[in-house]
């Protein structure tokens, strides 16, 4: 990209003004990006020296990569993209008969993966893989309770809001091999993110602490966020998304509805840039606190979600503020002007209370990024 097109794009008013050219130096820069990432498993990506890391195969994050390859397939017909990805769902295949850590997130891996090569390729592998995927969340499912059992280790209760995201893998596998088990435990588990952690004014709990033996409700916790009851807004954002992907496979307007709180909750807590605090109830003021740009990236695909499943008139606020975070993003928060810097989207939070990744370029950010842009593009090929 040239210095006169980062001036066009930081004066322009719409993102409509600038998405065709936009596509066009993601595609340039995600070429540079396959060459810089290589065969590395990128998470996170340090400020100062714009390099991702390299983490195993069974870390939660892992499918993001590739998955940006195989949207960036689809949407151009490009091989070389396919290629960078293809591999990918077969290093998760030899992960998992190895000692390992996959836990409720195997949606994030296998779907952005597995799944939609098997979509886009008819690939039977993939889908052996995307079922096999399946399989294991459905087996985290607590009957007591109605929850998908979060992480490992002594963690026998706990379930997270993140797990809202993973349920697409579920009602993939009910409708591709016709057994509603599948979307039974899906619809099970969204009812418990409905009832138990999204909050009556649209802010949403991290962690639920359940009885793993009768069910009931323990306790809520903060877990990334900055308290049990604050607003932790990449968990928002993981409800809105989740939820308007659970209307979409369900048709039940509870899960429509609930996206809609939630969707409520996070625009009105937008600063005047439109990019999300990393918790909207950290501070009084919020003054000095973190931006997420992956809470604001998710969430903006995820309002884009929710707008399609509404009339055009219903749509439109959802759909603008979701283009407003996008240009916000692309003007203030993105490395065009850094070649040499392996990620898309610069401040981003990881986990704050813990003192980890903060201001950093996070994998899941970038393809959330994409996906989001790829959608305002007539990307039809919906994963999540």
């Amino acid at each position: 990209m040239t210095a006169l097109d980062a001036n066009k794009w930081k004066q322009a008013g719409t993102l409509q003004e600038v998405l065709p050219e936009l596509w066009e130096a993601l595609q340039s820069k995600v070429d540079r990006m396959i060459g810089q990432i290589g065969d590395k498993s990128p998470h996170v990506a340090p400020a100062d020296t714009g390099i991702y890391d390299d983490m195993r195969h069974d870390w939660w994050t892992a499918g993001f990569w590739p998955g940006i390859l195989w949207i960036m397939h689809e949407m151009t017909g490009k091989d070389h993209y396919k290629e960078a990805a293809w591999k990918w769902d077969e290093k998760f295949d030899q992960k998992m008969i190895q000692p390992n850590n996959f836990h409720h997130d195997v949606g994030f891996q296998y779907l952005p993966t597995a799944v939609i090569k098997y979509k886009l390729t008819g690939d039977e592998d993939g889908k052996r893989r995307g079922l096999y995927a399946a399989n294991f969340l459905a087996g985290r499912f607590n009957l007591a309770g109605n929850f998908l059992r979060a992480w490992n280790q002594d963690k026998t209760g706990w379930s997270i809001v993140d797990s809202s995201m993973n349920l697409s893998i579920l009602f993939w596998a009910a409708e591709e091999i016709a057994d509603p088990r599948f979307s039974m435990i899906a619809k099970a588990h969204a009812d418990t993110v409905v009832n138990h952690f999204i909050r009556e004014d649209g802010s949403v709990n991290h962690i639920v602490s359940f009885d793993p033996l009768t069910g009931e409700v323990i306790e809520s916790l903060g877990g990334q966020g900055a308290g049990p009851d604050s607003a932790w807004s990449r968990g928002a954002s993981w409800a809105l998304h989740g939820m308007a992907n659970t209307y979409r496979f369900t048709g039940d307007t509870k899960y429509l509805r609930a996206a809609q709180r939630v969707a409520h909750y996070f625009i009105s807590m937008l600063p005047e840039d439109y990019v999300a605090h990393w918790d909207f109830r950290a501070s009084e003021t919020l003054e000095g606190e973190p931006r997420d740009t992956s809470a604001a990236a998710c969430a903006a695909s995820g309002l884009l979600e929710l707008a399609a499943a509404l009339p055009a008139v219903q749509a439109r606020p959802y759909r603008e503020a979701a283009e407003r975070m996008l240009l916000s993003l692309t003007q203030h928060y993105s490395t065009w002007d850094r070649p040499d810097h392996e990620a898309i989207l610069v401040a981003g939070t990881g986990h704050k209370p813990a003192g980890q990744n903060l201001n950093v370029s996070l994998i899941y950010g970038d393809y959330f990024y994409i996906e989001a842009l790829a959608k305002l593009l007539g990307w039809k090929t919906r994963i999540f």
